[in-house]
């Protein structure tokens, strides 16, 4: 399912299994020609890709030659359906290529379908997008700027707070909502996937944004939905917060384990360092060896996505990266 509004289209959700291609498919052909000419056609039916491009066509528009042909595909069946909102909602199905374009009784049993899906896909949409509204401006209301996403990592709704970090610290792409700091980003990246394979055993994940210019060092929280909050919420996977680190003096080892996802004793050595502690001196301190504490430095090191100690103290103590402590090495 599509949802079409200002002549940008965005991918709403689909069969698990057609993620990866109807993802890839948006990202490298945003704006194709196959969803223009649906709209155009403006018919209260479904329509086949034969009916709106003829071989000849398809063989020099990219999303097919480039595409959808070398997949063995390009022979699906659509519809689009108008909102009163002005918005418009594609329902696509695809099938393989060598299987040849559906028939006139499948058309006809899709049409005498459509005026039920379509009803379905109205009141869904709406009540998801309220919904995931609703709880990114109570979050706005705290101060808080927030994002709903789905299973894929796209947003179903962006406060006021979020919309305007962008583009500075994230991005609203077709494929996922990104960070524009690509260490941050891999880890958004991970984190999202992870949830995705697991979402009963997620749990909160800490993102951290090292200091740029002007503006403090930022975490970006992931919660996941589950329970009866998944009921609520039907295609919303993850609830995105993003906080300031305004700390200005060294954390306790519990606000940093609340921070981020560090066991105790990776939280203690953690606040040490950022306290300025050496290696050295909070192995002695926490009563380990100065290779066990380095080998905990190197996993706080890896579940933070930072690459020097300093980064990590500037993080913790919400100042200018790079101006105190010494490398990790």
């Amino acid at each position: 399912m599509v949802t079409v509004a200002g002549g940008q289209a965005r991918w709403i959700s689909s069969s698990p299994e057609f993620d990866e291609v109807v993802a890839t498919h948006f990202e490298r052909f945003p704006g194709n020609g196959r969803t223009a000419r649906l709209i155009g056609r403006n018919h209260a039916g479904f329509l086949r890709d034969i009916d709106i491009f003829t071989e000849a066509e398809m063989a020099l528009e990219p999303v097919y030659a480039d595409f959808l042909i070398p997949r063995g595909l390009g022979i699906g069946v659509a519809t689009a359906i108008a909102s009163p909102s002005g918005e418009s909602f594609i329902l696509h199905a695809e099938r393989e290529r060598r299987e040849g374009p559906i028939d006139g009784e499948q058309i006809a049993r899709l049409d005498r379908m459509r005026p039920h899906l379509a009803r379905a896909m109205l009141l869904s949409a709406r009540l998801d997008f309220e919904r995931a509204r609703g709880a990114t401006q109570a979050l706005e209301a705290m101060g808080l700027p927030a994002a709903v996403l789905d299973r894929s990592g796209r947003p179903l709704s962006i406060n006021g707070l979020l919309a305007a970090m962008i583009p500075d610290v994230a991005q609203d792409r077709l494929s996922r909502l990104t960070l524009t700091n690509p260490a941050a980003d891999m880890l958004l990246e991970t984190a999202l996937a992870t949830m995705g394979q697991n979402a009963s055993g997620a749990v909160v994940r800490s993102i951290p944004i090292a200091q740029e210019g002007d503006r403090p060092p930022l975490i970006v929280h992931l919660s996941p939905v589950r329970g009866a909050a998944h009921d609520v919420f039907t295609r919303a996977r993850t609830i995105l917060v993003v906080t300031p680190v305004v700390l200005g003096d060294a954390p306790s080892a519990a606000v940093v384990q609340g921070l981020f996802d560090l066991t105790p004793a990776e939280a203690r050595l953690a606040a040490l360092i950022a306290a300025g502690s050496r290696p050295r001196d909070a192995a002695a301190t926490l009563g380990v060896t100065e290779e066990t504490a380095r080998t905990t430095l190197k996993r706080v090191m890896a579940k933070t996505g930072l690459h020097r100690q300093s980064e990590l103290v500037g993080l913790l103590r919400g100042a200018r990266i790079g101006t105190t402590g010494e490398g990790a090495a």
